[in-house]
């Protein structure tokens, strides 16, 4: 075996006691065993220890909004049977849950749970509670305050996160629950602002005066990360703007309510359409806006007319045309995303300024119509519009295309701006082993793929604030260059609601006073520090040289962009170093139309109805046999698969235990006793299988390791169990009862620790009949001691004679008699080698199929039973 565990087994001169309950049963294990765990800190962590003895996780901590679904039970499954399996081979698991509170999705939460809506300017309200049934309309909801809504949002966001952990803990998850942390308590805000401020001293934060992608419902800013393309309805008007000699230019356009903010018309350097206008200047319709004609590569010659408008900004290739032309900015849309109510200063005549007019204050779409009303009037509209469907940018929780806006925020590098940063983040990529090893490409084309630094202040109410405050000059301006930063020491702060340091309170917002930033810090941005706040980086050094940098990080696939891409960032810049050694990406759970399940879409399963049915170990066995990586259909069937199978394990176990084998016969350490053929194939089989497990689980290949101790288990049960009956109840002597009952008893000793990762209840309620301790503290299987037993051994000798009683057993169903009625004499024939397997296992053969008269014979082609002769029935 491997390295003793103390507690794990009794002394030889106190065996444990055999106690097999009459009617092994699944209900009802995952309350009891749960509890048993915890009471005994079965999982926990022993800080006292050296790196090398540590196998430390940075578990997802997820979404505390709402309810969980069964993809976080195929993805956190798929992570606790590695935690298992490398707590047996004799690791220190450091294995932490975390809750990720902070942000959009809890506020969003929040403001339908009790029907309410946060305004900042309203006073605090220490009496309040929200009413009994929230408003339906959201012109209804409750107005309250900043502090009174971040009470509410830490408040339900407590009370899910002890349902979730209630769900895991069925699921039996092995997590230290003494190790838990939320994103938004006390010490994830230090540690955030902490790494922030850190950041910004080393120049790798920043705040910029820059175009900014913007959700108009949510009223903040969205990251690259968090665009994805959706396909809208739209269409391309064809506008004229006007050349000085009169002719026209022609631009094909989807969005015409951006004219008034039009900064330039570009085309391909090498359009010969158009060479001849470049560094002209031509004038906009309705609103007789002088632009400039301008060449740029990424201009499509192809694409409408092969020129383009610029405004600021309809999209990113503007803001990549106005950055790289040195384009002067004209926006038009507000934060709200509707025109801006004062004409601005560049439309200058008369007509202009009433045609702005008609826009002012309106949504985009609203504008949109208006603008083309007014084009089609002034001749400007050639022909009507052709309707299209395009993608187009939205953030991932939002409901409305993003715009693109002017605003102040702040920034953290990525190397999208950055070659030489970009080089090294990829370099850090290849530190990281990735399973499956393909997913690291997505990895490396996330961050070639960059056109910017990561935006991470958001204009929301719950969240890490940017710990940061700004003087104001005498004319109460802010001086964004010189901000006023904490000392560590006082983190984490609020500058929303605390003076900045040397200030009163009475300077906010006063002549030479201080303002706080208003703003949060995006999710990812804390998120993306899990593996420095759970291991205590700035806080408890000693703890996070023991578990950083981590030895796994598990995941989706879908989030390599965001969580995992942003950590190595922080590490990079924090630590200089890979903030794991490992990435195990999850694949999705589909439904039956082969679609992602996701609560956005509504076609979930609710996690406590499946183990309500099925039970937690069948639940895990249909995660753990898919691979990592591989989107995995939701499948009933293989859950009564993995049910069966635990339900068989309890029934095969009390079975042998109850043929008598017991803690004693263990025979890894002296295999002497262990002298049939018969048991020696079987225990040949299992070193192989043990061996390929073992081999399987180091490759993260968890779903092989399961595939190889199932096909063993259900070949053991069927197969060997069913041969060795006579010679366990002693019929053959007792050397040869001595033997099948090692075997037995080492054999069901193997397969509890090998099932163990996948079937943590059924293999501790039946480690409990036989042995003391917990399984998942006892050692990973090693059948190093085996070895010389089984070198000669001839691991076919149990497959071949279990095909030949699986045909002396057909003979008896098809002659419709009794399993045991007495065959008086039957054939078998076999090629030459399996004869010689036959012989070595003929005892047995004989017993389990009550033949008085067994014949061997040597012949070509499949095994074959014939000549079978069954005793009369009796009179």
């Amino acid at each position: 075996m491997a390295e003793h565990i103390p507690g794990t087994d009794t002394p030889d001169n106190e065996p444990q006691t055999v106690s097999v309950p009459d009617k092994p049963a699944l209900e009802g294990l995952e309350s009891k065993l749960s509890a048993r765990w915890r009471e005994e800190g079965t999982y926990a962590f022993e800080p006292d220890t050296v790196r090398d003895e540590v196998y430390s996780i940075d578990t997802p901590p997820p979404t505390a909004s709402g309810s969980l679904h069964v993809g976080h039970m195929f993805s956190y499954t798929q992570t606790d049977v590695m935690a298992r399996y490398k707590r047996m081979t004799g690791k220190n698991v450091f294995y932490p849950m975390g809750w990720d509170d902070n942000g959009l999705p809890t506020e969003r939460r929040v403001q339908n749970y009790y029907g309410v809506r946060c305004d900042p300017t309203k006073p605090y309200d220490a009496d309040y509670r929200p009413p009994a049934k929230a408003a339906k309309n959201q012109r209804d909801f409750d107005v309250v305050s900043r502090r009174n809504f971040i009470e509410l949002c830490e408040e339900l966001a407590v009370e899910d996160e002890k349902v979730f952990e209630d769900l895991f803990s069925t699921l039996g998850l092995s997590v230290d629950w003494n190790r838990t942390y939320r994103t938004i308590d006390d010490h994830s805000r230090a540690v955030s602002q902490r790494a922030f401020l850190d950041n910004l001293r080393a120049g790798d934060a920043y705040m910029a005066e820059a175009p900014t992608l913007w959700d108009v419902t949510f009223r903040t800013a969205v990251a690259q990360a968090e665009l994805e393309d959706r396909e809208q309805p739209g269409a391309y008007h064809r506008v004229s703007f006007h050349a000085p000699d009169g002719e026209n230019i022609y631009i094909e356009t989807t969005r015409p309510e951006l004219l008034p903010a039009c900064v330039a018309l570009v085309a391909h350097p090498d359009d010969e359409r158009y060479q001849r206008l470049f560094g002209t200047t031509v004038k906009s319709p309705l609103f007789d806006v002088e632009v400039e004609v301008k060449a740029h590569p990424l201009a499509k010659p192809d694409k409408g007319s092969g020129i383009a408008m610029i405004c600021t900004f309809g999209d990113l290739t503007d803001v990549t045309w106005w950055r790289e032309l040195n384009l002067p900015t004209r926006a038009v849309i507000g934060r709200d995303g509707r025109i801006l109510a004062d004409t601005p200063e560049w439309i200058a005549t008369e007509t202009a300024k009433e045609n702005y007019a008609a826009i002012a204050t309106k949504t985009v779409f609203s504008a949109k119509e208006t603008v083309v009303e007014m084009l089609r009037e002034s001749g400007d509209l050639d022909g009507e519009p052709k309707k299209i469907t395009h993608p187009v940018n939205f953030f991932e929780k939002g409901d409305k295309p993003l715009e693109v806006v002017t605003s102040r925020q702040w920034y953290i590098r990525n190397g999208g701006r950055d070659e030489e940063r970009r080089e090294r983040l990829i370099a850090r990529g290849k530190e990281i082993d990735f399973h499956p090893a393909f997913m690291r490409s997505r990895y490396e084309n996330w961050i070639e793929g960059l056109n910017g630094d990561w935006l991470v202040s958001r204009q929301r109410f719950f969240g890490v604030p940017v710990p940061v405050w700004y003087p104001l000059d005498a004319a109460g301006n802010p001086d964004y260059d010189h901000p006023v930063l904490p000392d560590s020491a006082s983190l984490p702060v609020d500058p929303a609601a605390e003076p900045a340091p040397g200030y009163e309170e009475s300077a906010r917002n006063q002549p030479n006073g201080f303002i706080g930033d208003a703003d949060v810090l995006d999710t990812w941005a804390t998120s993306s520090l899990t593996p420095q706040i759970v291991g205590g980086w700035s806080v408890d050094e000693d703890l996070f040289a023991k578990v950083f940098p981590f030895d796994l990080r598990p995941q989706g696939h879908d989030i390599i962009r965001t969580w995992l891409f942003s950590s190595v960032v922080r590490a990079d810049a924090l630590n200089a170093a890979a903030p794991w050694k490992h990435a195990a990406i999850s694949g999705w759970i589909l439904d039956p139309d082969r679609k992602k399940m996701s609560k956005s879409k509504g076609n979930v399963v609710v996690p406590t109805d499946v183990l309500n049915e099925f039970g937690s170990d069948a639940v895990r066995y249909w995660a753990a046999s898919a691979k990592l990586g591989a989107d995995t259909a939701y499948e009933i069937a293989q859950m009564k698969i993995g049910r069966r199978l635990a339900i068989k394990l309890l029934n095969a176990s009390k079975f042998v235990l109850n043929l008598g084998a017991t803690e004693k016969n263990v025979a890894l350490a002296d295999t002497s006793v262990i002298t049939n053929a018969l048991d020696l194939a079987l225990l040949a089989q299992l070193t192989d299988v043990v061996n390929a497990a073992t081999s399987a689980f180091e490759r993260y290949d968890y779903a092989k390791a399961l595939q190889l101790t199932e096909s063993f288990f259900w070949s053991f049960t069927d197969d060997y169990v069913e041969l060795i009956k006579d010679r366990a109840y002693g019929a053959a002597g007792d050397a040869e009862q001595a033997s099948v009952l090692a075997t037995l008893a080492t054999t069901l000793d193997a397969l509890l620790r090998l099932f163990a990762p996948f079937l943590p209840f059924a293999t501790e309620e039946v480690w409990g009949w036989w042995r003391a301790g917990s399984v998942h503290r006892a050692p990973w299987p090693n059948v190093d001691g085996l070895a010389a037993a089984v070198e000669d051994a001839d691991a076919g000798i149990l497959g071949t004679v279990a095909a030949a009683l699986g045909g002396i057993r057909k003979a008896k169903s098809e002659a419709k008699v009794k399993q045991r009625t007495e065959v008086l004499k039957a054939t078998v024939t076999a090629p030459e080698g399996a004869v010689a397997r036959l012989r070595a296992g003929q005892a047995d053969l004989r017993a389990a199929g009550n033949v008085r008269e067994l014949n061997l014979a040597v012949g070509e082609g499949e095994l074959t039973v014939s000549d079978v002769e069954l005793a009369p029935p009796a009179e």
